[in-house]
């Protein structure tokens, strides 16, 4: 049998090389936020290859898409070698097994390595992964983190975030919350640190940018791509300059739930009823103030209900107008079932999606967010985006069908209703006596002779 060194026919660029060391001395977290073409894929793929023979385990390479991984990881050539890039990292001597369907490879060492896609984090089952690598972490969906995380960490793995900027979104929380964690490594890789592209494919991408998008969006791009900013919103967002704006204006936030005023609800019930964000909602002197979020971790309803009623969410439940029409699986529409266990659905106004994006921009101008539980939700805001059309080279007019797609649909609907309730005034909250003295010796209060009669009976009732 050949001998094959490991990395195959490949080592760390110089400015690779001290996330390549931190992994080797036992780091098994890292953020890496590298620039355009900085070889993020190439470095993960032959430190998997390293890793699988070091261990036998299953290892996992995860795109935000199913489809999407297929062709960036499964079928991508090398231009400069005209080979697959997975050919390069794995050499088929080393292999067992290839499963084109399922984008599988055995090793003869026992290990196994698969290319899988974030929006489904159901699909990710099976043995758990000693190595995960998420590839465009900025798109990709979060919970699938959040869902791998134990997992992970119970089988003493690994795991590495790798991208480059999409605006201000979990990307960037990640790495600013974990850059001083000494159990993780987490580096930022721009143009000028890298050397590694020449201006002039810097400029060229620049000129084909200002000639898709304007010169105002190309200079965004660039930035992100080349000298990896988080400032400006993801190209192509419906929302999310909206949500930093909200941010910048002090209304995403925590707050205490006002215990006097119902907290609504507005469901995305999709045709599978797979995990349907809740957005929850209170209405307070003519403001709406999105109290928290819920991303189901079960497909059962009774799950959800179970956890809007633990909290005690119990005001209108805005449901589509198209919830009768979909059946549960139990002979009863959805809205029945929900009428049933004690629930209060009623549907939102049944008007073009584009009419409730612009409810939804309005809403998003004026709400208030709990900044804790909304986090994932004002994650999915963000993030959706309208479809690129590769061979036009424009938008197209409907959304990326991914991870937020779902949620923005929910806030859509939350948007149609709360407009719709009624106007409740938070009351002021009555006086208590106080006097202080003033250098006169004059005696002064705080009330009126009403306000302080009221005050006092007040109190003669709570000593009774």
């Amino acid at each position: 049998m050949p001998t094959v060194r490991l990395p195959n026919a490949w080592d760390p660029r110089p400015y690779q090389l001290p996330a390549w060391v931190a992994w080797e001395k036992g780091i098994k977290r890292e953020v890496l936020i590298w620039h355009r073409r900085a070889g993020k894929d190439d470095y993960q793929l032959h430190k998997t290859a390293v890793a699988a023979h070091k261990r036998v385990a299953n290892y996992w390479h995860c795109l935000p898409l199913y489809e999407q991984a297929r062709k960036a990881i499964w079928e991508a050539v090398n231009p400069h070698s005209g080979k697959r890039r997975i050919d390069e990292a794995f050499p088929p001597v080393l292999r067992a097994r290839t499963d084109n369907t399922s984008m599988t490879i055995e090793f003869k060492s026992g290990s196994i390595w698969r290319v899988v896609g974030s929006d489904n984090p159901d699909s990710l089952v099976g043995a758990p992964p000693a190595g995960l690598v998420f590839s465009e972490w900025a798109l990709a969906n979060p919970s699938a983190w959040a869902y791998l995380a134990p997992i992970v960490a119970e089988n003493n793995g690994w795991a590495s975030f790798i991208t480059t900027p999409r605006g201000n979104n979990h990307s960037a929380a990640l790495y600013n919350r974990m850059k001083s964690n000494p159990e993780w490594f987490c580096q930022r890789l721009t143009v000028d640190d890298t050397g590694a592209i020449p201006q002039k494919v810097i400029d060229d991408s620049r000129e084909s940018y200002e000639a898709l998008f304007g010169a105002e969006v190309a200079d965004m791009l660039i930035q992100q791509e080349y000298y990896c900013s988080f400032a400006g919103a993801m190209v192509g967002a419906y929302y999310a300059q909206l949500v930093d704006r909200a941010e910048q204006e002090g209304r995403v936030k925590d707050f205490e739930i006002n215990p006097a005023y119902p907290v609504h609800t507005a469901w995305d019930l999709s045709p599978r009823g797979s995990r349907n964000p809740i957005w929850c909602f209170q209405v307070i002197n003519g403001l709406p103030y999105v109290v928290d979020f819920l991303r189901p971790e079960t497909d059962s309803l009774d799950d959800w209900v179970t956890w809007l009623n633990e909290r005690g969410y119990r005001g209108t439940d805005f449901v589509p107008h198209d919830i009768a029409q979909t059946e549960w699986g139990t002979g009863r529409t959805r809205f029945e079932l929900l009428a049933s266990m004690g629930r209060n659905p009623k549907r939102v106004a049944n008007v073009s999606v584009e009419d409730g994006r612009t409810a939804a921009r309005q809403t998003i101008n004026q709400a208030i967010f709990h900044a804790s539980n909304c986090e994932l939700g004002l994650d999915g805001l963000r993030n959706y985006r309208r479809d690129w059309d590769d061979e036009l080279k424009r938008f197209r007019d409907t959304p990326v069908k991914d991870w937020a797609d779902h949620i923005a649909d929910g806030f859509r609907y939350l948007a149609l209703a709360w407009r719709d309730m009624p106007k409740l005034v938070e009351k002021p909250k009555p006086k208590e006596l106080e006097y202080k003295v003033l250098p006169s010796g004059v005696i002064q209060g705080n009330a009126t002779v009403r306000e302080a009669v009221e005050a006092m009976i007040r109190r003669k009732r709570r000593e009774a």
